[in-house]
């Protein structure tokens, strides 16, 4: 559209001239002249001879460009909101020499240029790590579902252990599909974050609240082993699990509804929420105290699992002053016991987190790709080291298929094996030892 517009004389009562353009001649300010010139202290003359050319104000869905003068180029600065461009640099629009802005020969409608906006290799690799998060939440989600598949096919695997591994494991799946649906639906679409649609805000609020429950859930897997090693005894499992259920999935409520209502209020918080605010801490607090009593409880059941290592050499005092290299041999046994349990419990107990946020200072560039890529990747592939570690490698499961595909073969190598095919534990004090052992 062109914008052809009247230009406007003042003349000012000390005999200076001033033109500026209008849009439409301004009729009346003539009438109110002839009808009481005392109200002027200008005379206005409308220059029908003067032509006005210039672009008019446009949002072009990212940033607003003021009027333009014919034949020149706007500059912004570049948004902030937009993943990937550098606010410190300019974003340019051409106005043309007839009062338009510059149409795409491609698209044929005005564009603008943010070809400046972005470091082209920075782009590509936020790229790649975004890549890197969705294949690690998909594998995940994937190993995760066959794993609930498996525990909720065989009854015999049920036992109060599994239960809680089961509704960690629907943490994790909801946590990963939402996660994969965040990258994909709101951040690979800039024009959604400006329009912030309500159902993106709604899509944020479930990503985080399923994303608290999955750190409470790794909290209550935590609680139980160390009660269920250091504790002798406990009253009732029935109750402790129903505390677990409700602390869960009805304990992320509380901070999330003060979450939502103090982003909601706040006025500054747009693009779908998607950028931090200090708001994060009310979620950020309650997953710290998490992660370090997860840590807590890592530390003493290593203290107790070390402990009872000890007590077990002890028992074969008799054999190591017989034969002094058995000690060594038993000593290393005892150390590849503790580190196993280590590793196991680390990514169950999500204490891998402990470490991501120590981000290295933003010029040493190495450092900052090395910890982008190990933060997507432990963050992404928990879920799988968690499903491989609990269900592929757990031997009561893989007992489990061994019994329905080799029953034979099971019979011949364990004649005294359960009637009933059961593979779970029969009480408490079985349960507690099959733990000890799998430690």
């Amino acid at each position: 559209m062109v914008a052809q517009n009247f230009g406007i004389v003042v003349k000012l009562t000390d005999g200076s001239m001033v033109t500026f353009c209008v849009d439409t001649p301004p009729l009346e300010w003539f009438d109110m002249r002839k009808d009481d010139p005392t109200t002027f202290l200008a005379q206005l003359e409308l220059d029908k001879k003067l032509k006005c050319s210039f672009c008019p104000r446009i949002f072009d869905k990212w940033l607003c460009w003021n009027e333009t003068d014919a034949g020149s180029t706007a500059t912004a600065p570049c948004p902030d909101f937009i993943p990937g461009f550098f606010p410190t640099r300019n974003a340019h629009k051409a106005c043309l020499e007839d009062g338009t802005w510059f149409r795409h020969p491609d698209s044929n409608s005005t564009w603008s240029n943010y070809t400046m906006c972005v470091d082209h290799a920075d782009y590509e690799w936020r790229r790649f790590i975004i890549s890197l998060y969705e294949f690690g939440y998909f594998l995940s989600a994937f190993a995760l579902i066959v794993s609930l598949i498996i525990f909720c096919s065989f009854k015999c695997l049920e036992c109060t252990r599994v239960r809680i591994h089961k509704h960690l494991f629907v943490s994790f799946i909801i946590n990963n599909i939402l996660w994969l649906a965040w990258y994909r639906l709101v951040v690979n679409d800039p024009i959604l974050l400006v329009n912030n649609p309500w159902w993106c805000q709604t899509l944020h609020v479930f990503v985080q609240y399923f994303m608290v429950a999955n750190y409470f859930w790794m909290f209550c897997e935590g609680f139980y082993l160390h009660t269920l090693l250091v504790l002798a005894f406990f009253r009732s499992e029935t109750q402790l699990l129903k505390g677990f259920y409700v602390f869960g999935w009805m304990g992320p409520v509380l901070p999330m509804i003060f979450y939502v209502y103090c982003r909601a209020t706040d006025t500054r918080d747009e693009t779908c929420w998607v950028e931090q605010s200090s708001w994060n801490h009310i979620l950020s607090i309650p997953v710290c105290l998490c992660l370090v009593l997860s840590l807590g409880f890592l530390i003493n059941i290593l203290r107790v699992l070390l402990k009872k290592l000890k007590d077990n050499q002890k028992n074969f005092s008799s054999a190591l002053r017989r034969n002094s290299s058995i000690g060594g041999v038993d000593n290393q046994h005892s150390l590849k016991k503790a580190v196993r349990a280590t590793l196991i419990l680390i990514p169950l107990l999500g204490l891998h987190y402990l470490v991501i946020p120590f981000r290295p200072d933003p010029g040493s560039k190495r450092l900052e790709a090395i910890y982008e890529v190990v933060a997507a990747a432990t963050s992404s592939l928990q879920g799988f080291c968690v499903a491989l570690l609990f269900c592929f490698c757990n031997s009561e499961v893989i007992n489990v298929f061994r019994r329905r595909c080799c029953p034979r073969m099971m019979e011949d190598k364990s004649p005294t094996h359960r009637a009933d095919n059961s593979c779970a534990p029969t009480n408490r004090g079985d349960e507690k030892a099959e733990r000890n052992e799998s430690i």
